[in-house]
């Protein structure tokens, strides 16, 4: 993939960044060598290979993932000015 004058003047718009005319031309380069790197990184064969969280073995920490109310709904709903059943009351604004 190539990019034109157009398109670096385009992706510049759209970044909201002020390119002069004279700029356009280095920023085409860099944009056409950016996306030859990716497109080098597409040939490359990943089938098989884990994802990583460190370029050093470790194990992600994780915990349960468990359903429950925080156990402290009491204490937020102590100093509302009305509650029931650990919900906050408030007054009925639409009729």
């Amino acid at each position: 993939m190539s990019v034109d004058a157009a398109t670096v003047k385009r992706v510049a718009h759209l970044s909201r960044i002020a390119v002069e005319d004279a700029d356009v031309a280095k920023l085409q380069g860099e944009l056409n060598a950016i996306l030859g790197f990716v497109e080098q990184l597409n040939e490359v064969d990943v089938a098989g290979v884990e994802p990583m969280t460190s370029v050093t073995p470790m194990a992600m920490k994780k915990r349960q993932d468990v359903v429950n109310d925080g156990e402290i709904a009491k204490t937020i709903v102590a100093n509302a000015p009305a509650s029931e059943d650990d919900y906050f009351m408030v007054p009925k604004v639409i009729e």
